[in-house]
């Protein structure tokens, strides 16, 4: 053994970087933790005699001081075993390794004492004063605490220092329990990132008052002055401290006086899983300073409609469908089917799936929604109940360069599924739409509308069929945070790489929301629809795009425009500064939640519309973009091409186009 570590120590020496590297070793074996602590609880004893010694003649001499030093050790060893006082990460030492050599220590000195009193009684003659057990107790016991105090300061100071980092100075914002066990969780975390130097408050309390002996201190709307006098970089938010509004402010009071902020869930919340609580506080991220309140909806009504039914879910690998995935297998389906065309990430889908739903009946098809023969015998061979129909292309600049693609998918992809949705009797048909569709700018918002029309007066003709009725619903939000090309994760990426952040233009805004809340939406309106209704969420104000990137390069740690460049690359392809959720002619009814809003369109002819879809269709196989985007237009009047190729196309006034399309729709009823 001696001779690998002199082996091991040669080599550390010979290597190119021979400064001492703390970060690569690991923690003491127990055995090793073991024989320190005999070596320390002998030089106790060793210290004791000699104070003893010193102080007074009169000991006792019934044994040697070797023999009384050797039982005073053994008794020791057996209550470190007893209180497995050697079991523990040093580095990782809490109050609960200190309790355990208290009463280790303890113990040893009773038991040593209940013995020196059996001996006297017995032969008339003690071993020990007890005023020396007294001095060895305390001697023993401080060198074993401040052996571990000291592993445990040397380990951080050297994983701190050789790693660059500092301490952030940070103060907790709540003075609740759940504040204070993110406090005690951070004072254990090794290394440490935070010293934890005050607590904030709305609440007024007395001065005087503190908590894990740290100052309680109030604060009003800003926090900026109260954390200059507690000289605090870094603040630390919980989920139940404020509402977002409050949150909203605090983050940019902290924003604008260059304080970072952290972001803590409810301890209540936290996983049981092997990470350390300290390590699941993180940077704020900007989904959590969405401008309102989570929409929170009615658990029962879905259970009603998803519990023991085969839900078909289209688009299922991507950003949208594997949320829906998600969600609906909570609910305890008969059969859940998950229909998408990119083979990687539906693979990907299904080793998860099959990881936290063991017990769900699950088929995972590659397929492409345009092929109309494939999904009808996966209509064939599954009763379906429920269809949510996510599939589309969404990128504007790429349908904008491939316009007959965006109508093979979102037009003949969403004409077939509803086609066989009708012909096979399923219950409920869910589309996922876009806020793009609603006085379209580009092909792709233009190619979702077409959609969205198809769908309605498909509903609103279905007695013709002498069928079962089928609900077509349709929801309709904004940009979500987080999705497949949303722009967040490109913010993110071009943060991550050191800039610069680019945006197209400088006023641009959007509507935004969450992957779960537009998930939410989706499943909610599967229930609460009737047919032929468009589903809108109040997003709240929209979000100015330069703003959020100024906001994501500061919660970053970063200086806009000097760590972090911004820069404008004009609008893209088809893109417009500001979306819509409703146009002029779409009428809104509140339903039974706040948050939600149904659109009322008008009602267009079916024939009309199926003829329409249909010479788009067959334009689109032509692969000539110019006559398809066309036809496009000639369907939808509104749709007026913005910084693309296709402007010249509307060179007839938009009211001119109505009328004709008026006129068309009229000889097609007659």
């Amino acid at each position: 053994m001696g001779e690998r570590l002199l082996s091991a120590l040669k080599l550390s020496l010979a290597a190119k970087d021979s400064a001492l590297n703390l970060r690569n070793l690991k923690y003491l074996p127990r055995w090793a933790v073991f024989l320190i602590d005999i070596f320390l609880v002998s030089a106790s004893s060793i210290l004791t005699i000699l104070i003893i010694v010193d102080l007074t003649p009169n000991y006792y001499t019934l044994l040697a001081f070797p023999i009384k030093a050797l039982i005073v050790i053994l008794t020791n060893i057996l209550f470190f075993f007893v209180f497995k006082t050697y079991a523990g990460i040093i580095r990782y030492s809490s109050n609960i390794d200190a309790l355990k050599l208290i009463l280790a220590t303890t113990s040893s000195f009773i038991t040593l004492v209940i013995i020196n009193y059996i001996i006297f009684f017995v032969i008339g003659q003690k071993i020990y004063l007890v005023g020396g057990l007294l001095i060895n107790l305390w001697i023993s016991f401080s060198l074993l605490f401040l052996f571990r105090l000291g592993v445990k300061q040397v380990y951080e100071f050297y994983k701190i220092v050789m790693r660059g980092d500092e301490i952030k100075r940070a103060v907790i914002i709540g003075a609740d329990e759940n504040a204070i066990s993110i406090a005690g969780a951070l004072n254990i975390e090794h290394p440490r990132r935070f010293k934890i130097v005050g607590f904030l408050t709305k609440t007024k309390h007395n001065n005087s008052i503190r908590i894990l002996d740290k100052p309680v201190v109030k604060y009003r709307t800003t926090i900026h002055n109260q954390l200059k006098i507690l000289n605090a970089t870094a603040v630390i938010l919980t989920e139940q401290n404020c509402t977002s509004e409050e949150k909203f402010a605090l983050v940019e009071d902290c924003l604008e006086n260059d304080i970072q902020v952290f972001n803590a869930p409810l301890v209540s919340n936290w996983e049981d899983d092997d990470k350390p609580l300290a390590q699941k506080i993180k940077t704020l991220q900007i989904e959590d300073l969405l401008d309102r309140e989570p929409i929170v909806l009615d658990r029962e009504n879905k259970m009603a409609q998803l519990t023991g039914k085969t839900i078909l879910v289209t688009g299922g690998a991507g950003s949208i469908g594997s949320e829906i995935v998600r969600q609906v297998a909570q609910y305890n389906p008969k059969k859940l089917i998950i229909l998408d065309q990119a083979e990687t990430p539906l693979h990907n889908l299904q080793l998860e799936v099959e990881a936290k739903f063991p017990g769900l009946k699950c088929r995972f098809i590659i397929c492409d929604v345009g092929n109309q023969k494939r999904l009808e015998l996966m209509f064939q061979n599954h009763s379906i109940d429920v269809v949510y129909h996510a599939a589309a292309y969404k990128h504007v600049p790429l349908m904008e360069a491939n316009p007959h693609e965006a109508i093979s998918v979102n037009i003949r992809g969403t004409k077939n599924l509803a086609d066989l949705a009708v012909k096979y009797d399923v219950g409920h048909f869910v589309m996922v739409s876009t806020d793009k569709a609603v006085n379209p700018s580009n092909v792709m918002g233009a190619s979702k509308r077409a959609a969205e029309m198809y769908v309605q007066a498909l509903y609103h003709d279905q007695a013709k069929f002498d069928k079962k009725e089928t609900k077509f619903i349709t929801t309709r939000f904004g940009n979500v945070l987080g999705s497949n090309g949303s722009v967040v994760p490109l913010f993110r990426k071009q943060i991550e790489k050191g800039g610069p952040v680019t945006i197209t233009h400088p006023d641009i805004i959007r509507y935004f929301m969450t992957i779960p809340e537009a998930c939410q939406l989706v499943l909610e309106a599967g229930t609460m629809g009737k047919g032929g209704e468009i589903f809108v969420f109040d997003m709240g104000e929209p979000v100015k795009i330069m703003d959020l990137a100024i906001k994501m390069i500061k919660l970053a740690g970063y200086t806009p425009n000097k760590n972090i460049k911004v820069k404008i690359t004009g609008l893209r392809p088809g893109e417009k500064l500001y979306e819509e959720l409703l146009n002029d002619e779409c009428k809104t009814l509140p339903t039974h939640h706040k948050k939600i809003m149904i659109g009322i369109d008008k009602i267009q002819d079916y024939e009309f519309i199926n003829l329409k879809i249909e010479k788009i269709i067959k334009s689109s196989e032509k692969l000539k973009n110019d006559k398809v985007v066309a036809k496009l237009k000639e369907l939808i009047p509104e749709f007026i091409s913005n910084n693309s190729s296709y402007q010249s196309l509307d060179k007839i006034p938009f009211k001119l186009r109505k009328e004709h399309i008026s006129q068309e729709q009229n000889k097609t009823e007659i």
